[in-house]
């Protein structure tokens, strides 16, 4: 056990003492109740006299209460701060990212578990990108104090303590758990597998008030899908029986393309019911899949759109309508392309 230093020759002591989270762990067994929450009566009482810095100022907050995550942190002096993450043990990892905007990918995280043969470990890891690959072991911007990090257990609850060496950190915390049919990350590489759910919320540290932090992107996503049902899924359709009908015309071609984008459709629904896990390796050729065959779709619309105004004889001003249209989204395709390319 190391005995506790005063803050002033911790804080002396600091640059020497600031080490990758990288070294190994020892876990601390003990036994006893299995309930962990922010009231006093919880199963915290009994093991933080075995946690090598000071607890009993820490904050308390449920944030995650579907995973029964329970966050205590706490600033410890200058450009020090405690955190104490507490969730139920399984066969896989638990994690907490500093995010910069609350996404997963670009934090820097803290990540815990317990091994096979009991020992328990923390590892840094930089969230590079959505691939295993992309996931960089002790890498990211967090100063971990190595001397006072450690995991501790009991019969159902992993505790994972740390110290950050830092002013303030990040307000935006995402927390993942692992997928208990992976293993844990394991020597040589630690390689962290995907995670089985996450969660991301900003926290006051101040008020000790935290707020969910909605998925980036999720609006996009939702709208995407929308408006892709109702147009390839409702209204095509409806246009098809309409055309079918009440128009007495032979259109063979027209008809012929409207079933091609019709087929297409069909087969970007059954390609999402089949869509592979981000770390798979053929994820890679159903995202070129999916993108194929979405601008397949696009052009034959586009065709079948100018041929249907012939075919009206609806004349020159409708082309030069729907030309106007379609040079505005291609430009704002364009735009959004580049800007894309510029972040990468």
């Amino acid at each position: 056990m190391i005995k506790k230093k005063p803050m002033m020759k911790l804080l002396i002591n600091l640059p020497f003492l600031l080490i990758l989270a990288s070294n190994h762990l020892s876990l601390h067994m003990v036994h006893g109740q299995t309930q962990d929450s922010c009231d006093s009566n919880s199963n915290f009482g009994s093991l933080s006299s075995q946690i090598l810095f000071e607890t009993s100022s820490l904050n308390c907050l449920a944030v995650w209460s579907s995973e029964n995550f329970i966050l205590r942190y706490s600033q410890a002096g200058p450009s020090l701060w405690s955190f104490v993450l507490s969730a139920p043990i399984s066969n896989s990892y638990i994690g907490m990212g500093f995010s910069p905007n609350g996404a997963m990918v670009g934090s820097s995280a803290v990540v815990g578990w317990v091994a096979s043969d009991g020992s328990g470990n923390m590892k840094k890891y930089l969230l590079g990108g959505q691939t295993p690959s992309q996931v960089l072991v002790d890498q990211g911007d967090l100063e971990i104090l190595g001397n006072t990090s450690t995991i501790l257990s009991d019969t159902s609850r992993i505790y994972m303590a740390f110290q950050l060496a830092i002013d303030e950190p990040r307000r935006q915390l995402v927390y993942s758990v692992g997928d208990n049919s992976n293993p844990p990350p394991n020597t040589p590489s630690f390689r962290l597998t995907q995670h089985r759910n996450h969660a991301a919320i900003r926290l006051n540290y101040a008020s000790g008030e935290g707020s969910r932090i909605k998925a980036p992107y999720s609006n996009l996503k939702r709208a995407h899908g929308t408006l892709n049902m109702l147009g390839w899924g409702i209204l095509l359709p409806i246009g098809a029986m309409v055309a079918h009908d009440r128009i007495d015309a032979n259109v063979n071609k027209h008809k012929g393309l409207g079933i091609t984008i019709l087929a297409f459709g069909c087969l970007q629904v059954l390609a999402f019911l089949a869509r592979p896990a981000v770390e798979a390796k053929t994820r890679t050729y159903w995202n070129w899949y999916h993108s194929s065959v979405g601008r397949l779709m696009i052009f034959f619309a586009i065709v079948n759109i100018f041929y249907g105004i012939h075919l009206a004889k609806a004349g020159s001003s409708w082309n030069a309508g729907y030309g106007v249209v379609l040079g505005i989204l291609v430009i704002s395709g364009l735009i959004l392309e580049i800007n894309m390319l510029r972040k990468k």
